[in-house]
């Protein structure tokens, strides 16, 4: 052990890439710590002593390359003396376990997407653990946070790497995913944001008759004293469980939101994806989505540059963006992933610079959607919860706006609040991406 590592072995430092189901078991590792009695930070901002968790993503390539950026960054710090130890999880190292270990020997030990709790017993060997599996220390503010009711995914997408990874779709159990929202809820937490690879799969893996449980599991959650805001994220458009649009529509304490990757619009493209759903099915959907759930907003990811999207077919998929008028909008160009079916049996031949493009108008359209959908919020009046502040404004998220992804809304001060407070707000003015308000007394 070195004289470095002797002096700052009771300290973690955990760094989170990719997604919030990384989050969530970033969080239950330092729950983990702190009861072995190790001081845990969240800081991936830098490398400022201890030993260093890092939980990578793999999902595409710009995010496998960000996650190998930050272990190289650490091993240049550990070799300075300025960490100790170094231990890689998450969804990278699962899929690469065989060939990282070579190319990056500085890291101390690899661990994958599940085996992640024996990085403890590697820092604390012979530590007996006595929390609950859904036990998490919340990386960030505590009113708010993530609930992963679910992991693996059945779809296979051609495109898609997750599957690879993380294994056929398991769903946790309701009375479990209850019993970690109650216990959030007693400590504060208000805003709960429900994630999944596949939220319409919920349940079918454990309910008799293959039905989704999804639209209970968020009556049985709203119930629970201390929630006040429920988003739903990653739904699926094949199969989706319509009994969930009623609570959407009734519940109030259930936000008007969802999260639904489409990936595309045009057939010949889905078919290419095995997506299991076509366009005019699509269309369908969001018109039923929509007029069961007045005033939803609709968040969703569009793909460009696929395999079989020419010029038609992403005038099409433009020409559906100007049509669905997507209150939220995310879009990333297509990356060959190894061994999925579309690295396999689809040449990638459209060039990188014609993706990007195509990838630009795409967003340059929603822009202008955006916009204009905001500046018609003007007067309205919305409830909010209070994130942060700034010397003039407090920023605060509505019922329709997820953490990390979208943005918010700023709030002239005119009274003292607190992170977690909710309040309402009239909406003063609008740009493309933030709202300006004041507080409605």
């Amino acid at each position: 052990m070195t004289a470095a590592h002797r002096n700052t072995a009771r300290r973690v430092n955990i760094i989170t890439m990719g997604c919030a189901k990384n989050l969530v078991d970033s969080e239950r590792l330092a729950r983990m710590f702190r009861e072995a009695g190790i001081d845990v930070v969240f800081d991936a901002d830098g490398f400022s002593g201890g030993d260093v968790v890092i939980n990578t993503c793999g999902f595409i390539g710009d995010a496998k390359e960000e996650s190998i950026e930050m272990i190289l960054n650490a091993a240049a710090s550990k070799e300075a003396g300025g960490i100790g130890r170094i231990f890689v999880m998450g969804c990278l190292s699962e899929r690469y376990r065989s060939e990282l270990p070579s190319e990056i020997p500085e890291v101390d030990a690899w661990f994958g997407k599940f085996d992640w709790p024996g990085i403890v017993k590697a820092i604390s060997p012979g530590l007996e653990q006595h929390v609950h599996p859904w036990e998490r220390v919340l990386s960030k503010a505590p009113h708010s946070a993530f609930i992963k009711i679910a992991e693996g995914c059945n779809r296979y997408c051609a495109y898609c790497a997750i599957p690879l990874i993380t294994g056929r779709y398991r769903s946790r159990a309701p009375e479990e995913i209850l019993e970690e929202v109650r216990s959030l809820a007693a400590s504060g937490t208000k805003d709960f944001n429900i994630i999944a690879q596949d939220l319409s799969d919920y349940g079918r893996d454990i309910a008799e008759g293959r039905r989704s449980l999804l639209a209970q599991l968020i009556e049985d959650m709203s119930a629970i004293p201390g929630v006040e805001m429920i988003r739903l994220h990653y739904a699926y458009p094949a199969d989706f469980p319509y009994d969930i649009l009623p609570v959407m529509a009734a519940n109030p304490k259930v936000c008007r939101y969802l999260d639904i990757a489409l990936q595309h619009i045009s057939d010949p493209v889905l078919e290419n994806m095995r997506r299991h759903i076509d366009g005019k099915a699509t269309r369908e959907l969001l018109a039923r989505i929509r007029r069961e759930v007045p005033g939803i907003h609709i968040r969703t990811t569009l793909m460009t540059g696929f395999p079989g999207e020419g010029p038609e077919q992403f005038r099409e998929l433009c020409d559906f963006v100007r049509e669905q008028l997507f209150e939220r909008m995310g879009a990333f160009a297509y990356c060959e992933e190894d061994d999925t079916f579309a690295a396999r049996n689809l040449e990638d031949s459209i060039p990188d610079e014609v993706k990007q493009s195509r990838l630009d108008e795409i967003m340059a359209i929603q822009q202008e959607i955006s916009l204009e959908l905001n500046r018609k919020k003007i007067g309205s009046v919305m409830r909010a919860i209070i994130d942060g502040e700034t010397d003039e404004y407090y920023l605060g998220r509505t019922e329709f706006d997820s953490p990390e992804v979208d943005p918010g809304v700023l709030i002239a001060k005119s009274r003292v609040l607190k992170p977690g407070d909710i309040v309402n707000v009239r909406i003063t003015d609008a740009e493309a991406y933030d709202l300006y308000a004041e507080l409605d007394e």
